[in-house]
């Protein structure tokens, strides 16, 4: 009997395995929308290739959550995993894959971008004075009036004063979006500013509930609002970077995540609805790269891309390990985040004559001025039940005894990849009786951290040595925590954030990533109201700051926006390349870029370098690229011809990947950066670029510049260009060779090609790798 009990559980278990697997959401790639292919009849075609594939008599409607059917053919359905992998191999299915679930990489920062300009200007190679039309962007935004910037992000928070659209003409003729009604959210939350507002899914209302999305958008697009502050701090003006443009939110982003079905939907909509620049602030993880055919945002991108609309994304934010860049195909103009000139100082005072220890962080501090609070490290506060004198030096919880630091600043060290949140070490703290702490932290100190009323600040080991001397001078420490104060002017300023992501890109090493850093430390802009206040306040800010690569990728959406106003015919990749050929790379004291470490800033970190939105729009020469390069591209990848003709609408005449496809020749693209691996084997190897003439003065002459470091030749034939009126195209080839063996020893070895004509200077960074 139990023999007998035991072959029919088994029995019964293995029919509930193959007859009834778990369904999960898919999405199926089918590629571009076929020529002369109508919305509705698309639908149909996808409702009839689910249908093949599901179970008699259910119906196709009651399984699809998504149909894209505008710049891209496909839908997302709940299927089962063989279900899935029958659609697979049908024919006209680029991909099929399993929903992924993305996540959101999270006033002065554009003042401080126009003093670099003038840095740069005055400071650093001789430059022309800013043309015409770039000294009326800063002052004149009549021209911007029409461009529509869309963002796919959290939400919108409708009310905020970024928002206002007085002074705002008639919604362009070409919008075709709509305002979504939701959960607090109607059709006049939208106006003419925030022309439009989607949601997906079951978020319920385009209404922000994170805050990300509402200080994307403003940080992009948001208007000029003065008197904007966090709390006092940060005071000033809040404008986004193009602030005459309108604003769309597609929001795709839960307190979950950010669904690759939606991201995918988001793209669709926003093409269709008419936007001109796309802002996306979120990506993969950089632990999990899909494949570009099975990636939500490089598809939406490419297809977004190959119909005019320029989009700009996020880096992420796996700093500072090396590698870790995503949302690097070419066809996207990839952000790092740098900082700004302005700090958040929170100073400790030590008792005697000591001076005071410079710290940061934002506290709203109501200690006593002088310093009168007992002072203890974690180490000396370790409980008696805990051996691990280590993790009480980090004040990790439960291994501090409250009763001896009741009443006590505590100092404790602590370490990003290792320890508990800082937050939640705080809040034991606070519950036990402490009247304040004193962090040791180098690599997040620079990122500011809001403890509102308890009294906390960050200081670096330099710092903290000279707080554990005076510790150790006197049997009765004291201390106190001074609040916040705002520190302009800072130096040095813009520095690589420790958190954004780096490169080499692992899918792509001849492809160089990031593209250019823009600032993304500690940067003030919209927010949604909040219920914890410091003490003494009523009202919520409407402003927050807030760190993150999805901070630096509005502002450079915001100049993209900018440049495409003043050049509406240009493509995606003519905005990209003046945005990165005309970026600096110097701060704000005159030296070269670093990282917050103190090392040098390289390419890997920071692209071209430090986005210069006025610069950007008198770029002089410009690299092209259109959809046909990217074509060649994805054979050069690894894709198959049969692939790319479902991935393109349409292909060139004679279009083949032939047999010589070769991830080598991907440093061939007409990128406005260059990249080469494997040079330590090869020896040597030569690269071509193209640029056109799109300055002002149709007859130019160009002249080669190489900055290249030790052990690498680097050879531009011709050294010269000269445009006239009937030729705005020329190309030129880059050999790059290694003397003694330089790449072969290991490394990478950066350097820059610069062509001048007197009055611009076109700079493209190169890395060549072994």
């Amino acid at each position: 009997m139990w023999l007998l009990l035991c072959f029919l559980f088994a029995l019964l278990a293995g029919g509930a395995a193959a007859g009834g697997e778990r369904r999960g959401v898919y999405v199926v790639y089918m590629g571009a929308v076929p020529p002369r292919t109508s919305p509705n009849i698309l639908q149909e075609s996808h409702l009839r290739l689910v249908g093949g594939v599901l179970k008699r008599g259910q119906a196709a409607e009651s399984v699809v959550v998504h149909q894209y059917k505008h710049s891209f053919s496909g839908f997302a359905a709940r299927l089962s995993p063989s279900e899935a992998a029958v659609l697979r191999r049908k024919p006209g299915v680029v991909s099929v894959f399993a929903d992924p679930l993305y996540h959101l990489h999270t006033t002065r920062s554009w003042d401080f971008l126009q003093q670099q300009q003038q840095l740069t200007t005055y400071q650093s190679r001789p430059r022309h004075r800013p043309s015409p039309r770039a000294a009326a962007a800063s002052t004149t935004t009549a021209d911007q009036a029409d461009t529509i910037i869309g963002l796919l992000d959290s939400g919108v928070w409708p009310e905020s004063p970024s928002f206002d659209d007085a002074g705002f003409g008639p919604i362009p003729s070409r919008w075709k979006g709509v305002c979504m009604t939701g959960d607090g959210f109607n059709s006049s939350s939208c106006n003419r500013k925030l022309i439009g507002a989607r949601y997906y899914d079951d978020l319920g209302s385009p209404r922000d509930e994170a805050g990300h999305g509402t200080h994307t958008s403003s940080t992009a697009a948001g208007n000029s609002v003065s008197g904007a502050s966090y709390y006092g701090l940060a005071p000033g003006t809040a404008k986004g970077g193009s602030a005459a443009s309108r604003v769309a939110m597609y929001r795709v982003c839960s307190d979950q995540g950010c669904a690759g079905s939606a991201i995918l939907a988001g793209f669709d909509d926003a093409v269709a609805d008419g936007v001109d620049v796309v802002s996306v602030s979120l990506g993969a993880s950089p632990y999990f790269r899909p494949d570009f055919s099975e990636d939500p945002i490089a598809i939406g991108v490419f297809h977004a891309v190959a119909s005019g609309v320029m989009v700009v994304c996020s880096a992420g934010n796996a700093g500072p390990d090396a590698a870790t860049v995503v949302n690097a195909a070419p066809w996207i103009l990839t952000v790092a985040a740098s900082t700004i000139d302005r700090d958040f100082q929170s100073d400790v005072l030590l008792g005697g004559n000591n001076t005071a220890v410079k710290g940061g962080a934002i506290n709203f501090s109501n200690l006593d001025k002088s310093p009168k609070y007992p002072l203890i490290t974690g180490e000396s506060a370790k409980s008696s039940s805990v051996s691990d004198t280590e993790s009480a030096s980090h004040c990790e919880p439960g291994t501090l005894d409250a009763s001896k630091i009741k009443g006590k600043i505590v100092l404790c060290h602590h370490s990003r990849n290792s320890d508990t949140s800082k937050m939640v070490k705080i809040d034991e703290l606070k519950s036990a009786g402490a009247v304040g702490s004193i962090l040791v932290n180098d690599l997040e100190k620079a990122v500011v951290t809001a403890f509102i009323d308890f009294p906390v600040t960050e200081v670096t080991s330099a710092a903290a040595a000279d707080i554990h001397k005076y510790i150790a001078s006197t049997s009765e420490p004291v201390a106190t925590i001074a609040p916040t104060i705002t520190v302009t002017e800072h130096k040095p300023a813009p520095v690589i954030a420790y958190f954004s992501s780096r490169g080499p890109s692992v899918q792509t090493p001849n492809l160089l990533k990031p593209d250019v850093a823009a600032p993304g430390v500690n940067i003030l802009a919209s927010w949604i109201p909040t219920t914890t206040l410091p003490a003494g306040e009523k009202k919520p800010s409407q402003f927050n700051l807030v760190s993150g690569t999805s901070m630096a990728c509005p502002h450079v959406a915001g100049a993209a926006a900018t440049v495409k106003a003043w050049n509406p015919t240009w493509s995606p990749a003519a905005i990209r390349s003046a945005i990165m050929t005309t970026a600096t790379q110097l701060d704000n004291a005159g030296a070269p870029m670093t990282t917050d470490s103190g090392s040098t800033a390289t390419p890997y970190d920071y692209g071209a370098g430090q986005v210069n939105p006025t610069g950007a729009l008198d770029a002089g020469l410009v690299y092209e690229l259109g959809e046909d390069d990217y074509l060649r591209f994805l054979c050069n990848y690894g894709y198959g011809e049969s692939q790319i003709k479902l991935i393109a609408a349409t292909l060139p005449a004679g279009f083949s990947c032939g047999g010589n496809g070769s991830k080598d020749l991907i440093s061939d693209l007409n990128y406005p950066s260059i990249a080469v691996s494997g040079l330590g084997t090869a020896g040597s190897r030569t690269v071509r670029r193209v640029v056109t003439n799109v300055g002002a003065q149709p007859e130019a002459s160009y002249t080669v510049a190489v900055a290249a470091p030790a052990g690498l030749e680097v050879k531009v034939v011709p050294s010269k260009l000269e445009f006239t009126k009937s030729v705005k195209k020329l190309g030129f080839q880059v050999t790059f060779t290694t003397g003694n063996g330089a790449a072969a020893k290991g490394g990478d070895l950066s350097g820059s090609i610069t062509w001048s004509d007197g009055k611009h200077t076109v700079r493209s960074p190169f890395v060549v790798s072994s």
